[in-house]
């Protein structure tokens, strides 16, 4: 077996094909919130959270006025955006909901909250902060048991909203 990947490994961006770039910033950055760093035209854009030179590049290399795929084909399920806190996550479900965005789910997983919907492309989009480490539901033999329950969005939504 090989050698664990190091623990400070992480995701650092994800590139999606889109079909319409305008619509598609229109959506990650009009509705979600992200910073435009730099653009290429009508062709691709590199967008991120905090300064980071791209969390998230979109483009249209092979992509333009392209459909989504159809069902039962591979590729990507969702990118799944961290929020640093659930007071953060009930800001982007208000986003969400003021852009008229419906949610496919809502999702308590006992170690995270999650919302689920989809960007003008079709893509998969999952919306989530992570409970504290310490609070991460466990077996009995103290093995992680997460698990798959139905948010309460309602309680996300009393959260104060961020200032």
């Amino acid at each position: 077996m090989a050698a664990p990947i190091p623990a400070g490994t992480r995701i650092g961006h994800v590139h999606l094909k889109v079909a319409d770039l305008d619509r598609a910033l229109a959506f990650y950055c009009g509705v979600l919130g992200f910073e435009l760093m730099q653009r290429y035209g009508t062709q691709a854009a590199f967008i991120s959270a905090g300064g980071y030179h791209h969390h998230i590049g979109l483009n249209t290399w092979e992509s333009k006025g392209g459909s989504p795929p159809p069902p039962g084909t591979t590729g990507l399920f969702h990118t799944a955006i961290l929020y640093p806190t659930r007071a953060a996550l009930a800001d982007a479900l208000r986003r969400v909901m003021a852009a008229g965005i419906a949610l496919d789910g809502a999702s308590d997983h006992g170690v995270s909250e999650a919302l689920y919907l989809r960007d003008p492309d079709e893509n998969g989009v999952e919306l989530y902060w992570d409970r504290p480490k310490q609070d991460w539901p466990q077996d009995d033999a103290g093995n992680l048991a997460m698990f798959t329950r139905r948010l309460d969005v309602d309680d996300l939504l009393s959260e104060p909203a961020l200032s």
